[in-house]
């Protein structure tokens, strides 16, 4: 491959995750915390005067705090880096799309840094394939640039799975090895500290196989690069979390996974038998069948496949003992996993000619590919049409007037998209109240001029609808009345509706002559309601005095 292809190959991984952002751009309550406080530190700073006051007045997490604290550390981070470009941006929204391709981007460094190695590992063909295999991946090209604490963590991860490839695919008693041992327990370490506390499983996986291959060394490797990590992790969430939170001494990830762990009180949020994340979660995060069903297997038989893999498939396995199960929580382990695949689907590609079996691995490996990007770039259309709260408070600021107004939007429309980036209006009011008694007395709604609710009948008084914001609610053969054949999320602008009517001419006319009516369709449902409050009935106004 030329040097041309071999750049744009290395572009593919950022250009994918800033894809997946600008097609959805809105976020979900798991991302609301780290997002609405990058907000409010970009809004308002660090409060060092008044400090209590402020963060009551200023801060998203004084009024919602959640079922525990978290982190501020990412935040802070991000609202630094994202501070000096925000002069050169016109809106709010703008800003938030800024952010979340900052850590987007970081991630996609982080990705391609892991590259080199699979590169050292097993030879430049692998690492190609790599890219291509990440690529075409949904979920961690989806969740790059989302502010879930486990992106955050994910980025220190994959640096040191990028030190522990290398580690194992050279020489291990140079020099070199062993600063890039300690970089990566040191980096595993301080994700575990600041971010995630179940890294601490990889972290030990990963330590424990290197001791067991007699490859590490404790006093000079091991001991360093764990005080390194605690200390250094410890003093940033403690000072941090302590300032944010007004609480000393806080070390969130600890009251994080004594909530979870320690209570049990994950379970509460639902369980999963042991093998959902070797049968369900991997097979979904990895995407492409032959990663897991060919590739893996066939790189299994080289040592240093298995010296990869195995600490990786022990984290995984350890973490299973848990009832609670989300595939974030092993997202981690995508990277090397799809690492290991590279190797074998290099192994084929570099064998094509030799015999049919390599060509014929070779072909498929080819269409699986293509397969995965298609299927990945659905699931991004897909999961573009479910954020019903952001588009609705975007369709609010389009049809409402420009003067001041104050706006209640609901749970719903907070968990899908509304955040304080999308409130872009300076003379508008906005409240999420979620006080059950308040939310009963009449007296509260009277203060509003609009509500975003999915459920009107609960809103007191004399509303009407202005508009319906309608989420994906599966796909018709068949489609019916109610269903779209192609809904365009409004980010598309003015060329996704031209897409949208020449797919519309196709798709009717090739049901009308060919397929009996039959035809893949997307069924939408109503969300959230737009409603304004209605003008009181003539008589019941006040006529205004006359000038005597």
């Amino acid at each position: 491959m030329s040097n041309l292809g071999d750049i744009a190959l290395n572009l593919l991984l950022p250009a994918t995750v800033l894809l997946h952002l600008f097609c959805s751009p809105y976020t979900k309550v798991e991302e609301s915390f780290n997002i609405q406080a990058t907000h409010d530190i970009l809004e308002t700073g660090v409060p060092l005067l008044n400090t209590t006051e402020v963060l009551k007045a200023n801060f998203d997490h004084v009024a919602f705090p959640g079922s525990v604290p978290r982190t501020f550390v990412g935040a802070l981070i991000l609202a630094g880096i994202s501070r000096p470009f925000t002069w050169f941006l016109t809106s709010p929204d703008q800003v938030q799309l800024l952010v979340r391709a900052i850590l987007g981007l970081a991630n996609a460094g982080a990705l391609w840094f892991l590259k080199t190695a699979v590169d050292t590992a097993y030879g430049r063909t692998a690492g190609r394939w790599y890219v291509l295999l990440q690529a075409s991946q949904f979920h961690v090209m989806y969740y790059a640039s989302r502010t879930l604490p486990n992106m955050f963590a994910f980025f220190l991860t994959t640096i040191a799975a990028r030190n522990l490839i290398m580690v194992k695919a050279v020489a291990w008693k140079q020099d070199r090895s062993s600063k890039r041992r300690r970089l990566a327990l040191y980096m595993l370490t301080l994700a575990g500290v600041i971010f995630r506390s179940e890294v601490a499983i990889l972290l030990a996986a990963e330590t424990g196989y290197l001791l067991l291959q007699r490859r590490i060394s404790i006093t000079k490797e091991i001991i360093p690069a764990g005080i390194a990590g605690v200390v250094l992790g410890l003093a940033a969430t403690v000072a941090v979390d302590s300032f944010f939170w007004q609480q000393f001494p806080l070390w969130p990830e600890w009251v994080g996974f004594y909530y979870n762990t320690i209570l049990g009180k994950s379970s509460d949020w639902g369980t999963n038998p042991f093998h959902f994340y070797f049968a369900n979660a991997l097979p979904r995060l990895l995407l492409n069948p032959m990663n897991y069903l060919v590739c893996i297997p066939s790189a299994l038989s080289i040592q240093t496949s298995v010296d990869i893999l195995l600490p990786q498939v022990l984290f995984v396995a350890v973490y299973s003992l848990l009832p609670h199960k989300e595939w974030r929580f092993i997202i981690y382990a995508i990277p090397t996993f799809t690492a290991v695949a590279a190797g074998g689907a290099g192994w084929f590609w570099t064998r094509r000619e030799k015999t049919i079996k390599y060509r014929l691995c070779s072909l498929l490996l080819v269409i699986s590919t293509i397969a995965s990007f298609v299927v990945s770039f659905g699931l991004l259309y897909i999961s573009s049409l479910n954020y019903p709260g952001g588009e609705a408070l975007r369709r609010l600021h389009e049809i409402a007037p420009k003067g001041p107004a104050r706006v209640y939007m609901d749970n719903l429309a907070c968990q899908t998209g509304v955040t304080q980036f999308g409130q872009v209006r300076s003379n508008w009011d906005y409240d999420k109240t979620e006080d059950e008694e308040k939310l009963l007395d009449p007296m509260f709604w009277q203060q509003f001029d609009y509500v975003l609710a999915e459920r009107p009948e609960r809103i007191i008084g004399a509303w009407q609808p202005i508009e319906t914001v309608t989420s994906f609610a599966g796909i018709s053969l068949r489609p019916g009345d109610e269903d779209d054949i192609l809904p365009v999320p409004a980010v598309f602008g003015g060329a996704g509706k031209a897409l949208q009517r020449t797919y519309y001419d196709l798709a009717l006319a090739t049901r009308k002559r060919f397929t009996k009516g039959y035809w893949p369709s997307i069924r939408m449902e109503p969300r959230i309601f737009i409603l304004q409050r209605e003008p009181p009935p003539a008589e019941q106004r006040q006529t205004p005095l006359k000038a005597a």
